[in-house]
């Protein structure tokens, strides 16, 4: 009788874990931050939202769903500063942050400070982390592997950095080491937001005026700068999606059109 118990609790178990979570993709293109960020905030309110009523209780209270979107999208030059940066690693003023056309925004994400740009893939998961596993540190390091899969296939070998975030080359040689993808999130009861900046065509002459992510010891680099060549951003986003699907076990699906913004 108990292994015939056994047996179905098992079976179960590899139902569940042959479930993909459904998360929703839309690639939105050029977008002012504010505006990128404005709409993070809706998606997680929104969620958020679900939650509380789940709470409450009311008509309808289980039944509503939450839903998981992937964004892409690429910004106008902007300095962006974590909730947990310092101002000083920001070295210019407002008048250059004119000359250069870039504006600065100080943001609820964490992380200290960082440059968005053309030809950089900013990826914002806002995903319900109760439908994956509720382990944040888990949730970072499963975003860094999205890249590091991502940039294996241009044969580009890339890991992670002990006691930082993102994702380096040459993390193990002090001298060597430079960080191609940023990240920094938020996270409000297992809703997260924010997410990971990647290096692909970059002008990596505007991070000249900021001390990286707050390190003064390391360098950043970019896909084009380690291969020698422009790359293929469409590419690098189809890849990065795949491999996104992968890592969480979840099924991509395309938004229809929707104005965001």
């Amino acid at each position: 009788m108990k292994g015939g118990i056994l047996a179905a609790i098992c079976v179960i178990c590899k139902t569940f874990r042959k479930t993909m979570q459904k998360v929703y993709f839309r690639d939105m293109g050029v977008v002012e931050y504010g505006q990128a960020w404005q709409l993070q905030e809706e998606i997680l309110k929104a969620g958020l939202d679900v939650k509380s009523r789940r709470i409450t209780g009311g008509e309808n209270a289980g039944a509503e769903d939450i839903v998981n979107h992937f964004l892409f999208c690429s910004h106008p030059h902007v300095y962006t500063l974590g909730k947990s940066g310092h101002m000083e690693n920001l070295l210019i003023n407002d008048n250059r942050l004119k000359e250069l056309g870039a504006t600065f925004f100080k943001t609820n994400r964490g992380g200290d400070i960082t440059y968005h740009g053309p030809g950089q893939i900013v990826g914002y998961p806002i995903l319900d982390l109760e439908q994956f596993f509720t382990d944040l540190g888990r949730y970072m390091r499963s975003l860094e592997e999205v890249i590091i899969k991502t940039l294996s296939r241009y044969g580009i070998e890339a890991g992670r950095l002990a006691g930082s975030t993102g994702v380096w080359l040459d993390p193990d040689n002090p001298a060597r080491a430079r960080k191609i993808c940023a990240m920094g999130v938020r996270c409000s009861r297992w809703i997260t937001m924010h997410g990971f900046a990647l290096n692909v065509n970059t002008d990596m002459r505007f991070f000249d005026y900021i001390v990286p992510c707050g390190i003064g010891d390391k360098a950043v680099t970019s896909m084009q700068k380690e291969l020698g060549r422009p790359v293929d951003e469409q590419e690098v986003k189809n890849i990065i999606r795949e491999e996104f699907g992968k890592v969480f076990d979840a099924e991509i699906i395309q938004e229809p059109a929707l104005s965001y913004v």
